[in-house]
């Protein structure tokens, strides 16, 4: 194996798939998909479409365990509700601290569990979809620049200088991201960002907001459907 994608069935990840399998080819990239206590398990549902568009191997992981305390929206049994608001406002109400969505450190979670498993099946990559929109005004802390490259000097040095951190959207906008992956190809139809764990996206959380505006930025319609 050459590469080990996170990969949530987001546009974000599926893109960076999408770029994976392009340089290595589908045999030689491996899909990680982490069950975190989220409320959008449609997510986990849509890994598996698009890593089986893609012919690339999946495995999963459980990290519920870790996050069973936090009150963080995102996740189930949060005392509140999504907020459906932009994360400009979101931001407003917070004062510069991390939204109410940001599941604590989690990116660094998910990136050391992933350092474990990628040295376990001889990868030298991990690819992770942290985008410039998600960090701005410090709405996601562990998407920031700052933060990979912290992260990024900590695994290759922690793996021996074996395994190295592929972040390619980390100075980029959502709508750039969505640019790249229409132009290889990316099957947005079969991806999913909502935070609400409904039949269709609710169109009015934030990261539906974005997604919809990316979409709108490139002169495209995002091909999911939405309940609004």
């Amino acid at each position: 194996m050459k590469a080990l994608v996170l990969f949530s069935g987001g546009l974000d990840s599926s893109v960076c798939l999408g770029l994976a399998v392009k340089k290595y080819g589908a045999d030689e990239v491996l899909a990680l998909s982490i069950y975190y206590g989220q409320k959008h398990k449609k997510e986990m549902e849509a890994s598996k479409k698009v890593a089986a568009y893609y012919g690339v191997r999946r495995i999963t992981l459980d990290l519920g365990e870790i996050f069973k305390d936090s009150n963080c929206t995102l996740l189930e049994g949060a005392s509140e509700e999504i907020p459906h608001e932009d994360y400009a406002e979101q931001l407003e109400k917070t004062g510069g601290k991390p939204v109410n969505t940001y599941v604590p450190y989690r990116n660094g979670l998910f990136l050391s569990s992933a350092a474990s498993i990628a040295l376990s099946h001889g990868c030298t990559e991990i690819y992770y979809g942290a985008h410039a929109d998600d960090a701005a005004g410090n709405a996601y802390p562990d998407t920031s620049i700052a933060f990979n490259k912290a992260i990024s000097e900590a695994i290759y040095i922690g793996s021996g200088n074996e395994l190295t951190i592929v972040a390619p959207f980390i100075d980029k906008t959502k709508a750039q991201v969505v640019a790249m992956g229409t132009e290889i190809g990316v099957p947005f139809e079969l991806t999913w960002s909502c935070y609400e764990g409904h039949e269709k996206a609710c169109g009015v959380c934030g990261t539906c907001r974005d997604r919809i505006a990316a979409f709108e930025l490139n002169g495209l319609k995002d091909p999911i459907e939405y309940e609004r």
